[in-house]
C-alpha cells in the first residue's frame, strides 16, 4: 500500500511548535480595515544610497558566487564596525561570516554547537526562532523565565539552578524581541561569570542594537574582558538599515566556530548574493543619519503608544520602551488568555496584536504591539482599542 506524501514528511516538521501568528496574519491580510500592530520589520524604505549601490553592483555584473564566508571588503568593514560601535575585535579573515540575515547565522551556529540532548538556556518570552532551532537540532530547550515584575531581566540565581552537565549554550537577546527591554551591564557581567565558570558559549542576538531610547544603552557581551572567545554575536542589516528584504546579516565569534559554519554553508546557501553584500558595504561606509532618523521616529511612536495605553487604566501594564520597536504589556486584567484577547481585538476592534504565548509559555498574560508602523496608524489603533474598551467594561 502506497503511503500518502504527508506520511513521508520528516517528523521534525511536525514536532515544531504550533503557532497562532500565521492565522492571525492571514485574517488581517484579507481584511483591509484591520490596523496591524504585528510587523517585525521597519516600515521605512531602504536608504537611497544603499538602493543606488545595489543597482550599480548589478549593472557591473556582480551577480556571481562569492566565497562562503562573504566578500573580503564587507568582512573588513564589519570588523571595523564591531571595533568602533560594539567594542570588540574580530579578525575579518577568521572570525566573521556573512549570511542571509542573522537567522541563517543562528541556524548554522546551532548546527555546529548544539548536539542531540544538549540543554540550551533560552529566554522565555523570547524570539520565536530560539526554541524551534533547538528542537531541530534535537537539543533540549530550557526556559529562563523573564517577567515584567523583574523588568524582564535574567534572574541569575534561577539561571544557576538550570545549568547541568549537558548545558553548553545560552541565548540572550538585547534589545529584546518581544519585550523591548535592554540588558544592563551588571546583568551581562553576571552572565559572563556564569558562562566562564561552566565552560559555556553564548549566542548574543543583537539585531536591534541601534534602536535604544531614553537612558538605555546597548552593550555587546563580547566587549567584556575575556568574553570574545565565548560569545557568538549575531547582527543583521534588516533593522538598522531597513534592508529586511535584502536578507543579509553576519556573525562574529571564535575562529573554530566560524570555520565550521563556513564548511556547513557549502551544503546549504553556499554564499550570499554579491550585489547584496556590496549594498551592505555601502550601508556601513555611507552616511549613518538615516539610522538616527528612524530611531527618533520609533522613540516618538513608542512614547505615544505607551502614554495612550497608560491612559486606558490598568488594562495594559507596561513601562516606557527601552529598545527595539515593541511594547509587551501585561494584560492579565482582562481575565482571559493572550490568544483569546488577541482574537477579540482583531474581531471587535479591528486591531492586530500578537499573543504573548507565541514567544514561549511564559508569555501568557502579555501581548506584543509593534510600533514599526506609522504614527497615524498607531493613533488609530489606540482609538479603536479605547472605543472597544468602553463597551467591554
Amino acid at each position: 500500500m502506497r503511503a500518502h506524501i504527508k506520511d513521508l514528511i520528516a517528523k521534525r516538521e511536525s514536532d515544531l511548535p504550533k503557532t497562532e501568528f500565521e492565522e492571525i496574519m492571514r485574517v488581517a491580510a484579507e481584511d483591509k480595515s484591520v490596523v496591524s500592530l504585528g510587523p517585525g520589520e521597519p516600515d521605512f524604505d531602504t536608504p537611497k544610497n544603499i538602493r543606488e549601490s545595489t543597482k550599480r553592483s548589478i549593472d557591473k555584473g556582480r551577480t556571481h558566487y562569492s566565497t562562503t564566508n562573504g566578500i573580503q571588503e564587507l568582512r573588513e568593514e564589519i570588523s571595523r564596525k564591531l571595533q568602533k560601535r560594539n567594542g570588540f575585535n574580530a579578525d575579518p579573515d577568521d572570525e566573521i561570516i556573512v549570511t542571509s540575515g542573522s537567522s541563517e547565522a543562528l541556524f548554522l551556529a546551532s548546527m555546529v554547537l548544539i548536539e542531540p540532548n544538549d540543554k540550551v538556556l533560552i529566554p522565555n518570552p523570547g524570539y520565536v526562532d530560539y526554541i524551534p532551532l533547538t528542537d531541530l537540532m534535537q537539543g533540549s530547550p530550557v526556559s529562563v523565565k523573564l517577567s515584567h515584575e523583574n523588568n524582564f531581566d535574567y534572574d541569575i540565581e534561577q539561571v544557576k539552578k538550570q545549568i547541568g552537565d549537558k548545558t553548553h549554550v545560552m541565548i540572550i537577546n538585547s534589545p529584546s524581541n518581544p519585550t523591548g527591554r535592554v540588558m544592563k551591564r551588571k546583568n551581562l557581567e553576571e552572565i559572563a561569570d556564569i558562562v566562564t565558570e561552566h565552560n559555556m558559549i553564548v549566542f548574543s542576538d543583537e539585531a536591534y542594537e541601534d534602536f535604544t531610547y531614553g537612558g538605555a544603552k546597548h552593550m555587546s557581551l563580547a566587549s567584556l574582558n575575556g568574553m570574545h572567545k565565548r560569545v557568538m554575536s549575531f547582527f543583521t542589516f534588516s533593522k538598522s538599515y531597513a534592508m529586511a528584504g535584502y536578507r543579509v546579516g553576519y556573525a562574529a565569534g571564535p575562529g573554530e566556530v566560524i570555520k565550521a559554519m563556513s564548511k556547513l554553508r557549502l551544503y546549504s546557501a553556499l554564499s550570499s548574493p554579491v550585489f547584496v553584500q556590496d549594498a551592505a558595504v555601502e550601508a556601513l561606509r555611507g552616511p549613518q543619519d538615516e539610522i538616527e532618523r528612524m530611531k527618533r521616529e520609533y522613540e516618538r511612536r513608542g512614547k505615544m503608544m505607551h502614554r495612550r495605553l497608560q491612559e486606558m487604566g490598568s488594562w495594559f501594564v507596561c513601562d516606557e520602551p527601552e529598545g527595539a520597536f515593541y511594547m509587551f504589556p501585561n494584560v492579565k486584567e482582562f481575565g482571559m488568555t493572550s490568544t483569546r484577547l488577541s482574537h477579540m481585538l482583531l474581531e471587535k476592534a479591528k486591531v492586530l496584536v500578537v499573543p504573548g504565548t507565541e514567544f514561549g509559555n511564559f508569555g501568557e498574560g502579555y501581548i506584543r504591539m509593534s510600533y514599526a508602523t506609522s504614527y497615524e496608524k498607531i493613533q488609530e489603533a489606540m482609538d479603536r482599542i479605547e472605543a472597544w474598551l468602553r463597551n467591554f467594561k
